[in-house]
């Protein structure tokens, strides 16, 4: 068979699968203020003109991240591989920053790395309870990043607090009846 004719066999859907497309989450949910977050979502099937895409990564605009950074501050940033309930391995980036405290006579606000193990520590236990879906919706209105800023409040406060990148390392078999419950 020659070439020209291999190419009429193939299916343009299947050109579609597997393609991974990042998206404004400002697009997604018409909110403005989302706008410094990337979602990369991949096709798992197309149905017509529809197209079934999954969750595949979050990150964050380099201007926002620019922008967090400031002198007399400790940047503190943690990363950790976490399996989902549904089998999803994924590898969380953490980056806070520490705040001054009221009343504050010192200029610089430098933190200890027990911080680190802290922010570890609650990225395994909220992602490692909930499957992708839950998950998600717990990165999107920063649910995460709160919980890690009051936690870490007792040993040095932090400011600024976001849960910046999420890959997805390792995914489960593709099962159609899971991504239409989604």
């Amino acid at each position: 068979m020659n070439i020209l004719a291999y190419a009429f066999l193939q299916i343009a859907s299947e050109g579609l699968k597997h393609r991974v497309f990042e998206v404004c989450l400002a697009d997604l949910q018409n909110d403005e203020d989302q706008s410094y977050r990337k979602m990369r979502l991949r096709v798992e099937d197309v149905q017509g003109k529809n197209v079934l895409t999954n969750f595949w990564g979050m990150d964050f605009t380099t201007d926002k991240l620019r922008s967090l950074v400031r002198k007399w501050q400790t940047l503190i940033e943690a990363h950790v591989d976490v399996k989902t309930t549904d089998n999803f391995t994924l590898r969380m980036f953490c980056i806070g920053f520490t705040q001054r405290c009221k009343n504050q006579v010192k200029r610089t606000t430098y933190a200890q790395s027990s911080q680190i193990r802290q922010m570890v520590e609650i990225m395994v236990n909220q992602a490692s309870s909930c499957d992708l879906k839950e998950l998600v919706a717990k990165l999107i209105p920063e649910l995460i990043g709160k919980e890690i800023e009051k936690a870490t409040s007792g040993i040095y406060p932090l400011q600024n607090v976001f849960i910046r990148k999420v890959k997805i390392l390792k995914a489960p078999k593709f099962d159609l009846g899971k991504l239409m419950e989604v």
